[in-house]
């Protein structure tokens, strides 16, 4: 099947296999491997990205769904080169330590700054529980994102 996506603001047309994962099609397709293959089910948010400006699991969806879709991946975020104040802050509060869920939390967080410029704990706290870190344990993750609410 036929899919056209803009990625980062750069569109790409590719044949597809129907069964074909978001997250496959953006790995191994386009060769965007900054979001990341965790569970496969949906729980842990590693590979979440932004289709037209909505917050999804790219596991758990397919490529094809995506057809004519505007996505934003984690390696979309930083402008030039340049990090985003989230990434920097995420860096300046020790936010991550082996990096695997950076990506997801990065974006979930990016979602929710959109929406709300100015979460309370609680509201990033509920923006976040669909991404699992197993090393942090979450404090320096919700910090970092505080830090950046105006």
């Amino acid at each position: 099947m036929n899919v056209s996506v803009t990625v980062n603001g750069d569109t790409y047309a590719r044949d597809v296999e129907a069964r074909k994962l978001l997250i496959h099609f953006l790995r191994d397709d386009l060769d965007l491997t900054g979001s990341h293959v965790g569970c496969d089910t949906g729980n842990c948010g590693a590979c979440s990205v932004l289709v037209d400006g909505v917050l999804v699991k790219s596991c758990m969806m397919l490529a094809v769904q995506a057809d004519g879709s505007s996505i934003e991946t984690v390696e979309g975020l930083a402008d030039g080169g340049e990090m985003t104040p989230l990434q920097k802050s995420f860096n300046e509060h020790h936010a991550l330590q082996c990096g695997y869920c950076t990506p997801g939390m990065l974006m979930s967080a990016t979602a929710l700054l959109r929406d709300n410029p100015s979460p309370s704990e609680d509201e990033i706290k509920k923006a976040l529980q669909g991404n699992i870190c197993r090393c942090t344990g979450y404090w320096n993750i919700v910090e970092a994102v505080k830090a950046v609410g105006k």
